[in-house]
């Protein structure tokens, strides 16, 4: 092979590899996208009412079962942490048209106990911003809005408490 072709070949690879797009890594590491104009449900969450809190971001949808089996931890967690330096917020990103429906979704958080504040989804902007691909989602920012934690799936809520704690008692 000339040099000439192999160094096409190369530029090629290389061009190819800095166009894929990163699947993985979120692009937002603060609580930033949450601020956007969008619908919320339960009261609204703001840079205010969020400031110096630890904060839990549950990126759900109320028909999926993992995402049902989160929720008695966070009821717990919302219970037993003070308000004044823990906060919860739900993200609702629908996956099918039932779940697009606000009726559905106020019908679905009372069945289920979600009382804290809750931003509809419905265009996925949230879930893009920090990269998310599956259901249930749980990230985790510390008292300065910064991303520390990603937990993906049911069954790991001793790992979510484990960072809470953690945060909580960061100075």
């Amino acid at each position: 092979m000339s040099r000439i072709v192999l160094a096409s070949v190369l530029s090629l690879a290389l061009t190819c590899a800095l166009a894929a797009p990163s699947h993985g890594a979120p692009a937002a590491a603060d609580l930033t996208p949450l601020f956007a104009a969008g619908t919320w449900l339960n009261g609204t969450a703001t840079q205010a009412t969020l400031r110096g809190k630890v904060v839990l971001v549950d990126v759900f949808t109320f028909d999926c079962i993992n995402c049902k089996h989160v929720v008695p931890n966070l009821r717990r967690l919302q219970t037993d942490e003070p308000p004044s330096r823990f906060a919860i917020v739900g993200v609702h990103a629908p996956e099918t048209e039932y779940e697009r429906d606000r009726g559905n979704v106020l019908k679905n958080l009372a069945e289920q106990g979600i009382t804290w504040p809750v931003r509809i989804d419905n265009d996925f902007a949230v879930w893009q911003a920090y990269g998310i691909q599956y259901w249930p989602t749980q990230l985790i920012f510390d008292r300065h809005g910064r991303l520390r934690q990603t937990i993906i799936g049911e069954g790991r809520d001793d790992e979510v408490n484990t960072e809470i704690q953690a945060l909580l008692a960061e100075r």
